[in-house]
């Protein structure tokens, strides 16, 4: 399908289920006995048509499987959705395709078949080194099989991440140091490091609250933060992100979609979508319940629950909340382009000037950025920003 227009679109595709559910995630995940895999590769295929018709003239720069643990899919179904991609949208020639996975060796065992359905790149949920640390967060593999994971993905994809958690309860900064120092040995191109965070309705929201486990003095997550910085920094590997990590040219293109504030489809229980129309850009929200979110496609050919058209300074807001999370900012013009308005003329410049003061923000002619400073408190800083 060839098409003249080339504005860039992300494909996002959320699979909700996982083997068990990990007690930290608060994310759309589900734990069912039995999936049948081929009712619901047609009902995602079914929503991908839909969401071709929401944002047609686009060519596809990256799709990005999510969950839930989409390494859990049939490659057949990750092979047909890609195949269809293809069909309904201009593709980059370069178009990155990623896949979450666990270490498992159940799932390692499907790299092969899920490189040839045309994955290049594979995103490891390693989340820690030692095998204390990975029973506490509730994960299903052992520090050797993520090694294995990690040596077995590399053979197979051209690209390869892995995700980290620190500051969890008993760690110290010099035993982050010294899984850092090991994790480095392992890297890539790129790293994902989260701090571990008590979400409410996680097991670990109600362990917390009652007293069960203590999570380290924000003093020293904040230690950890910052060391975590300077050592990838050193080891080639800046945050070009919050979280992420990557050698130049390695950052993940989906999440870079999200946070440029660039068009993007969701498909999928809870999958999310914003892209342009004439004056707004236009919100999607799919049901996020995998039933009823699988009833409402075969009835209708999709599962949209919420459609709205963000303007005016909900969407300057919208996008400083994700493009003041990358280490370069946003680009000026390209944020009035998607935004609407420049974001220098849509803020009080008073505010701006004392945060500008206080080190919080650099502003220029070209772009607007939090500081190192102000990103390790972004969520006080868009708060003083949009007050």
């Amino acid at each position: 399908m060839t098409m003249a227009c080339v504005e860039p679109l992300g494909v996002y595709v959320h699979w909700p289920f996982c083997k068990t559910k990990c007690p930290y995630c608060d994310f759309n995940s589900h734990v069912r006995e039995k999936v049948e895999q081929a009712r619901w590769r047609k009902a995602l295929l079914a929503e991908l048509e839909h969401a071709a018709h929401e944002a047609s003239e686009r060519q596809v720069q990256s799709v990005f499987f999510g969950g839930g643990t989409p390494s859990l899919m049939e490659p057949e179904t990750v092979a047909a959705l890609i195949a269809r991609t293809r069909e309904l949208w201009n593709i980059a020639a370069d178009v990155e395709i990623t896949l979450e996975a666990n270490p498992t060796s159940v799932e390692a065992g499907n790299f092969a078949s899920l490189a040839q359905a045309g994955v290049n790149r594979v995103s490891l949920g390693v989340q820690a080194l030692d095998a204390p640390a990975l029973r506490f967060l509730g994960r299903q593999h052992s520090p050797d099989e993520a090694l294995v994971a990690l040596a077995t993905a590399r053979r197979y994809f051209t690209r390869v991440s892995f995700d980290l958690i620190y500051a969890r309860p008993g760690q110290s900064p010099q035993a982050w140091a010294d899984e850092l120092e090991r994790a480095l040995a392992l890297a890539g191109e790129h790293l994902s490091l989260y701090q571990l965070t008590i979400e409410r309705g996680t097991r670990f929201f109600a362990e917390h609250a009652r007293g069960a486990f203590a999570l380290p003095a924000e003093e020293e997550a904040a230690q950890m933060f910052e060391y975590t910085q300077q050592c990838l920094a050193a080891a080639g590997l800046p945050a070009y992100e919050i979280s992420n990590h990557a050698r130049p040219g390695a950052a993940c293109r989906h999440n870079l979609i999200y946070w440029q504030y660039q068009d993007h489809v969701g498909v999928g229980p809870g999958a999310h979508g914003r892209f342009a129309t004439a004056d707004a850009k236009r919100a999607t929200r799919r049901a996020s319940g995998p039933e009823a979110w699988l009833e409402a496609v075969e009835r209708s050919g999709h599962g949209t629950v919420e459609t709205t058209d963000v303007r005016g300074r909900d969407r300057v807001e919208e996008a400083l909340m994700m493009g003041l999370r990358l280490s370069d900012g946003v680009d000026r013009a390209a944020f009035a382009a998607s935004a609407g308005a420049d974001p220098v003329e849509a803020l009080d410049g008073q505010r701006l000037a004392r945060l500008v003061e206080a080190g919080f923000l650099e502003i220029d002619a070209m772009r607007f950025k939090a500081t190192a400073t102000g990103r390790q408190r972004l969520n006080a800083l868009l708060k003083w920003l949009t007050a």
